[in-house]
């Protein structure tokens, strides 16, 4: 009895404690993510104002790749960093990331660079979260519960979803898998971070959409086929990214200089297609959830302008183009399979994410705070089955594997996804293994003809 009461004292101070410093955590990064926030849109506001505002790129750019060499751990899209952090430095990271990352993601999305606004918000959080953590003289263990708490808090607060925010934090750290220990601290600095944005004027874009009918089994096969179709889409955003990230390294000149030269190629292809694909694309996303039509090869493009702003030295976070993606496949998924475009860009915005980013739950309490607690079922299937179809890839490789997504497929538990080389271990028999020789044997047929 002695034991028990002594177990739920601990846990009664320990619960205590974190609900204070996720609170406070969330309040800090609330105020600063706000701040951000509001600056962004009242650059992108003026910078938009001038038609071409988009030939400034290569100058932005090369001030970008410029700026970063002061803190090199505000290279790319900045959740990527933060995860490394967290799994490599206990979360400690270097002050200079935020002001940093806040002033290259500022030049590249003024300017027209094609990135997102979370990953500053997710290293403001974990920034100023280690800051606190040092102050204090926190161990590593509560360093990183509390930097993980700041990552949830910032996203939180540029989602507009503070629950899918907080989960998302907690859930982009592995692949598979979710740190418990942290689920209630980061939940409430997720809460608190988006009620302190709300209250500072920070605005969010919901579309509730509207179902009609049952879920059924045509409407099931619907959700799986979109599945497969994402999880294609994610899986070549991830390696486009990748690619263009080898192809930039070996281009013989300096960061500024790569960034000048990315500027230029930005500005060509403007001329090319349109200037839809510039900045955040939050007009695009929110005609596709209303049902306007898109070109089909909308996603593609972003695609292209988002690997070449990122891997030539523009600055900036990256589910806001895979929103984009997802919201732009939608549409010609809907035309391919009937179903409402709107529907379709909301499934495609949740399920592209899932894919890219392994964040199937986070993905789909989104897509109930987003849209409504109808479209769940839909999103539910779409994104479970595009988290299994990306593999053992992501937009974040430094996230550790928990899981093998086929126990078909043997990937080693604790390792990062850039370290790892998946190794196929079918089971002789299985229908796995069976349908992989019906495969094997109609290709060899087909040789044949």
């Amino acid at each position: 009895m002695k034991k028990r009461l002594a177990e739920s004292s601990i846990l009664f101070i320990s619960i205590t404690k974190w609900v204070v410093l996720s609170s406070v955590i969330g309040l800090v990064v609330g105020l600063s993510t706000s701040l951000f926030l509001k600056l962004l849109e009242a650059a992108s506001s003026f910078s938009g104002s001038y038609n071409y505002y988009f030939l400034a790129l290569p100058a932005a750019m090369f001030l970008s790749a410029l700026v970063i060499k002061l803190a090199p751990g505000a290279e790319g899209h900045g959740t990527e960093k933060v995860i490394e952090a967290v799994h490599k430095r206990s979360g400690k990271m270097s002050p200079a990331i935020v002001p940093v990352k806040l002033l290259a993601t500022l030049l590249t999305i003024t300017a027209g660079g094609s990135v997102g606004k979370e990953g500053p918000c997710a290293q403001i959080g974990g920034g100023l979260s280690s800051i606190i953590a040092d102050l204090f003289h926190f161990d590593d263990r509560d360093r990183r519960k509390l930097v993980i708490c700041g990552i949830s808090a910032g996203f939180a607060a540029v989602f507009g979803a503070p629950v899918a925010g907080a989960i998302f934090g907690v859930e982009v750290l592995l692949v598979g898998g979710i740190l418990y220990e942290v689920l209630l601290p980061s939940i409430i600095a997720g809460i608190v971070s988006y009620e302190i944005a709300v209250s500072m004027g920070v605005s969010y874009f919901y579309k509730h959409i509207d179902m009609a009918g049952r879920f059924t089994p045509a409407v099931l096969f619907q959700m799986f086929a979109a599945g497969i179709f994402f999880g294609l889409c994610a899986t070549i955003f991830i390696e486009f990214l990748n690619r263009g990230k080898r192809a930039a390294s070996k281009i013989p000149l300096s960061s500024p200089l790569k960034g000048f030269a990315g500027g230029l190629i930005l500005i060509a292809l403007t001329f090319v297609f349109s200037k839809q694909y510039l900045g955040l694309g939050l007009s695009t996303i929110e005609g596709a959830l209303h049902g306007a039509k898109i070109v089909w090869y909308a996603f593609l493009v972003k695609i292209i302008f988002t690997s070449i702003t990122l891997n030539m030295g523009g600055s900036g976070g990256i589910v806001t183009p895979l929103f984009f993606v997802g919201a732009s496949a939608g549409t010609l998924f809907a035309s391919l399979s009937g179903i409402d475009p709107g529907l379709g860009a909301a499934v495609g915005m949740v399920s592209v994410l899932a894919g890219a980013a392994n964040t199937p739950i986070a993905a789909v309490i989104l897509s109930m705070e987003l849209f409504g607690a109808e479209v769940v079922p839909m999103c539910a299937v779409a994104a479970g089955v595009s988290f299994l179809m990306t593999g053992h890839r992501s937009v974040y490789p430094s996230q550790k594997i928990a899981l093998n997504k086929s126990a078909s497929i043997y990937v080693k538990h604790g390792e990062t996804l850039e370290d790892i080389i998946p190794i196929a271990k079918i089971k002789l028999g299985s229908v796995t293994d069976r349908l992989l020789n019906i495969i094997k044997k109609i290709y060899e047929w087909r040789k044949k003809c």
